[in-house]
């Protein structure tokens, strides 16, 4: 018999993940605070589960996709949560991006209750969320990542198994560590070629010829601002908040990080000049804008 599978969580990301899985067939219990979003779901064949409990007592596996470490940690070891509404033998899996703190906990806590537990943070953009092309980095048990493969190959193209659990939201904050600091420079270096009025093609094509390349000016930029479209795909308000968790989590470990310090402190002055839900591209724009130069558009 097919497992029934719980979705706390249908924002930006969430939403376009738990719609793959309803497309392919799995049997989907959904619960979100904004009732359209679970209308959407309950469209596509979903059952509305009312809450956190509601859901929790249904389900077989309950994937997690919430914005940051209070909400997943209310929802799981909270009152009316999972750890109090669920049972042995279910599986949560957690993909949001949050504390490996808080991932700890929750892997401790539910494994003492006899519920596995796998963290499988997610890569990529909104856009490869809507065409199922999400890549996972998963911390998970043998026997638990087998369990929910499936679903995962529901919602994405590449899978990495990271280890045991907390593996994941570890790889994840390194990943993003590095991809919300190139962002960062890549804004200072097109907003400075901007101001010597080069030409901003010729100035990417260099730079995509030598080892200065990167995936924001390969894929990235092109299809957002520099055509003009900073709409989400990761807003600067996110990037802000992983930054920051992996610069705490460096911190508890007495890793120095001061690129890190820095990156965050630009993306916490975007967000104070109205940036916090635009895309992470917006920077270049931002940068431009406090130097009187041009925004850049190809």
């Amino acid at each position: 018999m097919a497992e029934r599978i719980g979705f706390i969580g249908l924002g930006a990301m969430g939403a376009p993940m738990a719609a793959n899985l309803a497309r392919k067939g799995h049997q989907l219990i959904v619960h979100d605070i904004v009732p359209d979003k679970v209308a959407e779901l309950v469209a596509l064949g979903a059952e509305d589960g009312g809450s956190i409990a509601g859901v929790a007592a249904a389900a077989d596996i309950i994937l997690t996709m919430l914005p940051d470490s209070p909400d997943v940690e209310a929802a799981v070891l909270g009152p009316g949560g999972i750890l109090e509404s669920g049972r042995p033998d279910q599986l949560v899996m957690d993909m949001s991006t949050i504390a490996p703190a808080t991932t700890d906990r929750l892997h401790k806590a539910l494994t003492e209750a006899g519920i596995g537990f796998v963290d499988a943070p997610v890569g990529r953009l909104v856009t490869h969320a809507i065409a199922g092309e999400l890549l996972f980095m998963v911390g998970a048990s043998g026997n638990d990542f087998g369990r929910v493969k499936p679903l995962i190959e529901g919602m994405g193209t590449t899978i990495h198994h990271c280890g045991a659990p907390g593996t994941g939201i570890r790889t994840k904050l390194v990943n993003n560590l590095v991809a919300i600091s190139v962002c960062q420079v890549d804004a200072e270096a097109i907003t400075l070629a901007q101001s010597w009025g080069l030409d901003v093609q010729k100035t990417i094509d260099v730079i995509n010829g030598t080892t200065a390349t990167n995936g924001h000016l390969v894929t990235n930029w092109p299809n957002k601002v520099l055509k003009g479209d900073t709409s989400p795909g990761f807003r600067v308000a996110l990037a802000h908040k992983d930054v920051s968790l992996a610069l705490q989590a460096a911190h508890e470990a007495g890793i120095p990080m001061h690129v890190g310090a820095a990156v965050r402190e630009a993306y916490a002055a975007a967000k104070a000049a109205g940036y916090a839900d635009e895309d992470f591209s917006v920077l270049v724009d931002y940068l431009c804008g406090r130097v009187g130069a041009k925004p850049p558009r190809l």
